[in-house]
């Protein structure tokens, strides 16, 4: 089976309560897509299906983005580790001048790729791991729920902080992760958003969005 044909099989179009404006192929339940998705792949201990989910951190930056698009209005973007591409798709609707999706997980690219065309946009999407390369020149970084493990964390802060000499401008969208670096960041805006019990600790989570300070 292929990958689009997993995804179509195992996910509904719906749209993430934060943002109506867009449609994703999203899962109703987490664990049984997991089990499901290691079954595919004949792999066990692979990481969550991120990219079937409206993450909190995700949802608030795509309804940020949306509302202030002066952030990326007519602006290099790249979006870092874009999952379902919610915040990709946002910027595309918030009239970037181009977007670069990156994820590491083919099915999170082919998902994006998948959740573009519902929605009438087109993204530039690649599966690689760009955190191991030189940020690349680009105006605006958007990342979304990325602080919740230590290493991974660190490695981020350090391309941003990277990307943020040449250029850039970091924005972060993340409902308290525990390695996320407050101190280094300034909030713009909060929302509550509706999440899915599956995943996390409540069903509304208090999000925030922040910008990484110079």
């Amino acid at each position: 089976m292929s990958k689009a044909e997993f995804i179509r099989q195992n996910t509904s179009v719906m749209p993430p309560p934060l943002v109506p404006e867009i449609k994703l192929h999203l899962a109703h339940e987490a664990v049984p897509l997991w089990q499901k998705t290691e079954e595919e792949l004949g792999e066990m201990g692979l990481a969550p299906p991120f990219w079937a989910f409206a993450w909190a951190g995700g949802q608030a930056l795509a309804r940020y983005v949306l509302d202030h698009a002066g952030t990326v209005g007519n602006l290099r973007v790249v979006d870092l580790a874009t999952g379902s591409g919610l915040v990709a798709i946002a910027a595309v609707q918030a009239g970037s001048a181009s977007i670069v999706a990156t994820d590491i997980d083919e099915f999170a690219t082919t998902a994006a790729e998948m959740n573009a065309a519902l929605n009438q946009v087109s993204l530039d999407i690649k599966l690689e791991d760009v955190l191991h390369q030189q940020p690349p020149p680009t105006d605006v970084i958007l990342v979304g729920d990325l602080f919740y493990e230590k290493t991974l964390a660190i490695r981020c802060l350090t391309w941003l902080r990277q990307a943020q000499r040449q250029g850039a401008k970091v924005f972060i969208g993340d409902p308290g992760r525990s390695y996320l670096p407050k101190e280094q960041l300034e909030k713009l805006a909060e929302y509550n958003v509706p999440v899915t019990r599956d995943l996390e600790d409540a069903e509304i989570k208090r999000t925030s969005v922040w910008q990484l300070r110079a």
